[in-house]
């Protein structure tokens, strides 16, 4: 690999305040709004060029604000805020515990958006409709939600949790499509891509795994699963992997394939020696 040379060009830039305790920001994919959420900290939408040409001092602790969350007016360049879930069978108030966040953006528009909690949950937001979550669907089986990425399959995302799980989430329903199996650490980050999904781990290991699309109708059974591909040692514990948006990638499988077939090949074209011919070669020397 060789470093890439950048070109020094001034590049303006702005900032603004942002509330603590901030789990996950994800800008939208036409960049005119992003959102963000965290612990006690419920997901918020933003106009981008809005948010940053109003200034504020200190958002996070002022009196203002906390008036504003309890009423639930909205800040200069703030959308839209969500609206923490119903309270529980007993009555008690839901902790708002928001670790990952993404956009639908294979919906065409930036107003469906997915978030994980550390409860386990993965709730679907749409603004236009409601403030509250349009579904909620416990998804880990080990803990809270991890990593959350939307596939190029449409209505599929990947998750994991907090044990050694990823999973393919119909987002038609909320089902688990299918689980990738040979995963022994907590998935951290996940890449889709179109022909492929790489993921890291908390075992030092980036994998290559293989994707297939949820099937036509929501209640069908899913025909083929995903699988582990390839997997890489790093010797240091990977945080986040990005598809840099090169899809002229070679399929795994289909090289692996060619590269046994050429080995085979090399073996086919080698004379075969009996045991009877290497005997009497050995005659001939000794004689």
């Amino acid at each position: 690999m060789q470093p890439v040379e950048q070109e020094e060009t001034s590049v303006p830039s702005s900032t603004t305040s942002l509330p603590t305790r901030l789990c996950d920001w994800r800008l939208s994919e036409n960049q005119e709004t992003f959102a963000y959420g965290g612990d006690e900290v419920d997901l918020s939408v933003w106009n981008t060029e809005r948010a940053f040409h109003n200034r504020f001092d200190d958002l996070s602790s002022s009196t203002t604000t906390q008036k504003r969350k309890r009423d639930g007016t909205l800040f200069p360049g703030e959308v839209w805020r969500a609206k923490n879930v119903s309270n529980d069978k007993l009555g008690l108030r839901q902790p708002i515990r928001i670790t990952t966040l993404n956009y639908i953006s294979s919906l065409g528009s930036d107003f469906h958006i997915l978030t994980g909690t550390q409860l386990g949950s993965v709730r679907r937001y749409d603004t236009r409709a409601a403030r509250k979550p349009v579904s909620d669907w416990k998804i880990a089986k080990i803990g809270g939600i991890e990593a959350l990425e939307q596939s190029f399959n449409p209505h599929e995302a990947f998750v994991s949790d907090s044990g050694s799980n990823l999973y393919a989430v119909d987002l038609r329903n909320g089902r688990i499509s299918y689980s990738y199996k040979g995963l022994a650490g907590t998935v951290t980050s996940i890449a889709p891509s179109p022909k492929s999904m790489v993921s890291v781990a908390q075992d030092r290991y980036c994998r290559i795994h293989s994707t297939f699309p949820p099937p036509d109708q929501p209640h069908q059974q899913q025909e083929h699963k995903g699988e582990v591909l390839e997997n890489f040692f790093t010797k240091s514990i990977p945080t986040a992997v990005v598809w840099d948006g090169n899809s002229s990638c070679v399929n795994i499988s289909s090289e692996s394939k060619e590269s046994d077939e050429e080995d085979n090949g090399v073996w086919d074209g080698m004379e075969e020696i009996d045991d009877d011919e290497s005997l009497k070669t050995k005659k001939r020397r000794n004689n």
